[in-house]
């Protein structure tokens, strides 16, 4: 039997369609929308995030766009906290809520809850966050490659943060931190229907590239510039951002950052989707199968 309420959780690979598809189906179903993609939270970030225009943010209510500042840590632990209870405000007027987001973590951290995260020694943490300040991100990943790579092999591998956190957690307890994430689902009051989008890799690809182009003219390094006294936070060490720091330092041409921000946004793709195909529950679709969608999510509601 199937609970009353229903989450609907959309996921897939950037540049796929997910916050078009997310729209229409918020406007089928007459419900609101929780954002999962990790860097949309931020309101400083806007074009290298491809956050919703404002005209689609005026289709349907969005939840987690914009709602956090660059300067404030929003773990998967708060995410999960602060996505739970506003999914019990959407249900109090809605039967259904729609969740879309290609943050592997986050999503997970909604649907299937994180495990309690263990105490870590402080100071290694100080000293790892020394270390990535002087030596840059290089050397930490390389160590936590080898320490722990099945949690190395699925996280964003550019992201300070998550590096940071899965050395630290070793270095501290001598247990790898995959280990410590498979924990037993916690049981959710609501039922959840799981879409992915995708299509074939050049198809994919092309989008990438093509998006990437649309940033630039959108003002993308204009965007950046205006972000340089942010550029210390982990927010910011993220693809489109950090390629186009390294152009305003001089290490790096225009277009060879433009070229590198369209490889690591393919390669990040790519892990989204090794992501995501681990999960059997998700029901794969083409982005352009609206209908078919709709009438997949309907059976299941019935």
């Amino acid at each position: 039997m199937l609970h009353p309420k229903t989450l609907i959780s959309i996921v897939g690979p950037t540049a796929i369609g997910k916050t078009a598809l997310a729209i229409q189906l918020a406007q089928y179903f007459g419900t609101e929308i929780i954002s999962a993609d990790s860097r949309q939270f931020f309101k400083e970030m806007e074009i290298g995030t491809a956050k919703p225009s404002a005209e689609e943010l005026s289709e349907a209510k969005h939840h987690f766009i914009n709602s956090h500042s660059v300067t404030q840590l929003f773990s998967t632990g708060d995410f999960e906290l602060e996505g739970l209870k506003t999914l019990n405000q959407i249900f109090e007027d809605h039967e259904i809520a729609i969740m879309v987001g290609g943050s592997g973590l986050y999503v997970n951290a909604l649907i299937n809850g994180l495990d309690e995260m263990p105490n870590i020694d402080l100071s290694i943490r100080e000293k790892l966050n020394k270390q990535f300040e002087e030596e840059g991100l290089a050397p930490i990943q390389k160590q936590l490659s080898e320490l722990d790579p099945e949690y190395f092999a699925k996280v964003d591998q550019n992201n300070p943060q998550r590096m940071i956190r899965g050395l630290e957690v070793y270095l501290s307890l001598g247990k790898k931190l995959s280990s410590m994430l498979s924990a037993t689902k916690k049981v959710r009051p609501f039922n959840i229907i799981k879409v992915g989008l995708n299509t074939d890799r050049k198809i994919l690809y092309d989008r990438i590239n093509k998006r990437v182009d649309q940033m630039i003219a959108d003002g993308l390094l204009e965007e950046v510039k205006l972000l340089q006294e942010f550029r210390k936070y982990n927010a910011l060490n993220t693809v489109g951002y950090s390629e186009i720091f390294d152009y305003l330092e001089d290490k790096i041409s225009l277009e060879d950052a433009i070229n590198s921000i369209k490889q690591n946004t393919r390669r990040f793709a790519k892990r989204q989707l090794t992501w995501f195909r681990r999960d059997e529950e998700i029901n794969w679709f083409e982005p352009n199968e609206k209908t078919s969608i709709i009438k997949f999510i309907e059976e299941q509601l019935t």
